[in-house]
């Protein structure tokens, strides 16, 4: 990752946490964004930049291309929604306790405010998206796309109800473990 690479996600992770923060002291739609770029100490074209629109400071994060390498990364033997949901427990089952904890702030906003449940769907559809080209490349058939589609969002549909149960547990409960337990409901043993 070069220099500038590097400085633009930190600035994103920045401006990031100071929302993040705010809306849930304040509330999301109580804070502008504005209020986010002051606390953060840039302008608000700065935090247009990183995030074109006020939902994205909560939904942006950067785990589609981490989901896509590690369903590639599953034996190809696998039945497609074996390597679809274990790629989806070991995305859960990275990261440090502070971004654990981040991402719970992050699921709470996303869960208890309309428009960011909304927007949530969208952000669904593009890592199903990132699955998609990951197992199918460039030019699949439509049926291929269907099949591989159909079976991403029923594993995406199965991981965010365990990642809503996550949150109601305040991130006690282990994400990995309980995002196996939704898809065995989902697909069986």
């Amino acid at each position: 990752m070069s220099l500038r690479d590097r400085q633009r996600a930190e600035t994103r992770l920045l401006l990031q946490e100071h929302a993040i923060r705010l809306f849930t002291d304040a509330g999301y739609d109580a804070t502008t964004v504005a209020d986010v770029a002051a606390a953060a100490g840039v302008s608000a074209m700065t935090v247009y930049r990183h995030f074109p629109t006020k939902e994205d400071l909560v939904l942006y994060d950067e785990y589609d291309p981490v989901t896509a390498s590690a369903v590639l990364g599953q034996p190809a033997s696998l039945p497609l929604a074996a390597r679809i949901g274990r790629a989806l427990e070991s995305t859960a089952a990275l990261g440090s306790s502070q971004e654990k904890a981040f991402l719970l702030a992050r699921l709470r906003l996303m869960i208890s405010v309309p428009a960011l449940r909304a927007r949530h769907l969208d952000s669904q559809y593009a890592t199903a998206d990132a699955i998609v080209a990951a197992l199918c490349g460039s030019s699949p058939s439509p049926d291929e796309e269907f099949q591989v589609r159909a079976t991403a969002m029923a594993c995406l549909g199965a991981a965010h109800v365990a990642l809503v149960r996550w949150a109601e547990t305040g991130g006690e409960a282990d994400l990995a473990g309980l995002i196996r337990e939704t898809l065995t409901s989902v697909f069986g043993g």
